[in-house]
Formats: structure tokens, C-alpha cells, sequence
């Protein structure tokens, strides 16, 4: 799946929801669309990769560690630094960085991306600017399973909002705050929680 794209299937949405018909499916693709996006912001992240290679910038607010974005893939990695805030940019050496979490692993759950840079016999440049630029391949190498499970629960809940007394106008609003209101997504969301990234 592509960054932006939802974290269920069509397919996967309709056969939880037991339709075979295809009367609503432009609204429980609204669903699923609305849902994700609601997700990646209570998140503050987001669980799709493009697959490709690409080049983002950050600013160091820690002298030994950079947030970044998730990165699910040492090949293609290169990071370098802006130490005279001139926009001139040199590689760092890879010995002079680790990518965090070590192997993937949090809490001891496997299959998690690198989302921090840990300095090595060297401090990150603080700069008050974006100092630390990093290509990689973004993004998360699967969806979790938890992520996906609650997709399928919130999405099958905002479509039958339709139903509700009052109705619904569309799904554009359903956000963060939608997310919050259940608790079992927020369960199986809450460990993929992060503040936001300071980028460039």
C-alpha cells in the first residue's frame, strides 16, 4: 500500500460487514479513506510506504538523539549534516550514527520502523534551522495488525453513522476526535502514538 493510501481493503471493509452488493461502495470507500486519515492523526504518523527513495529534512533539538520520520529499511539510507547553517550539506558516516529502535524491535515487538538517529562519538549540529537531512525509504514495511483491526472497527462504525437518527452529511470530519470517542481503537492505537516530528 502507497503512503495515503487506506489501511483496509474494499473488499476486507465489505466481507467484515457481510454486503455483497456493490450499492455502498463509494461511501465505504469514504469510510475507510476518512477512518485512515483519522488514524495517521491520532497517530501522528502514518503506516504505508511508497517504496521509493526520498530526501527530508530536520531540525536537531538534542545534541545525541534527531527524531525523524519512520524508515523501514537500511538500503538507500544517507544522512547529512548542515554545521555552518550555510545550506551546505556533508554525509555523515554510517559509523557515526544508529538508527533507532535496534532491529526493529519495541517493547519486544518486532517489525517496527527506525524513527530516531542516535549520534556516535559525535553530537547532531543544533541550529535552531533544519541541520540533519536524511534519504531513506519511508514509511512502515507492513501495516500492523492492530493499526489494520482498528480501521476495520472505526470504519465499519462511520458507516453506520449513516443510519443514526440525525444522519451524515459525509465523512470529512472524521478525524482524531472521532478516533478518541472508542476506546477499543484507541487501545490497539495507543502504542503507535508519537508527538509530532520538527521537520524541515
Amino acid at each position: 500500500m502507497a503512503i495515503g493510501d487506506p489501511y483496509l481493503t474494499l473488499p476486507e471493509l465489505k466481507s467484515y460487514l457481510k454486503i455483497v452488493d456493490t450499492a455502498d461502495d463509494a461511501e465505504l470507500d469514504s469510510a475507510l479513506a476518512a477512518v485512515s486519515r483519522g488514524i495517521d492523526e491520532y497517530c501522528g504518523r502514518q503506516f504505508n510506504t511508497d517504496g521509493i527513495v526520498l530526501t527530508r529534512s530536520y531540525e536537531a533539538r538534542r545534541a545525541a538523539l534527531v527524531d525523524v520520520d519512520d524508515f523501514h529499511t537500511l538500503d538507500g539510507l544517507e544522512v547529512e549534516v548542515d554545521t555552518s547553517r550555510t545550506g551546505s550539506w556533508a554525509v555523515r558516516a554510517a559509523s557515526r550514527y544508529e538508527p533507532r529502535p535496534l532491529d526493529g524491535v519495541v517493547d519486544g515487538v518486532p517489525g517496527w520502523p527506525y524513527y530516531q538517529l542516535k549520534a556516535v562519538y559525535t553530537d547532531w549540529p543544533i541550529t535552531g534551522r533544519a541541520s540533519v537531512r536524511v534519504t531513506a525509504v519511508w514509511g512502515w514495511a507492513v501495516v500492523p495488525d492492530p493499526v489494520r483491526q482498528a480501521c476495520r472497527i472505526l470504519a465499519s462504525e462511520a458507516f453506520k453513522m449513516k443510519d443514526a437518527p440525525f444522519g451524515v452529511a459525509g465523512f470529512a470530519d472524521y478525524g482524531a476526535v472521532r478516533v478518541r470517542k472508542n476506546p477499543v481503537a484507541c487501545q490497539m492505537l495507543n502504542p503507535y502514538r508519537r508527538y509530532p516530528v520538527k521537520a524541515g
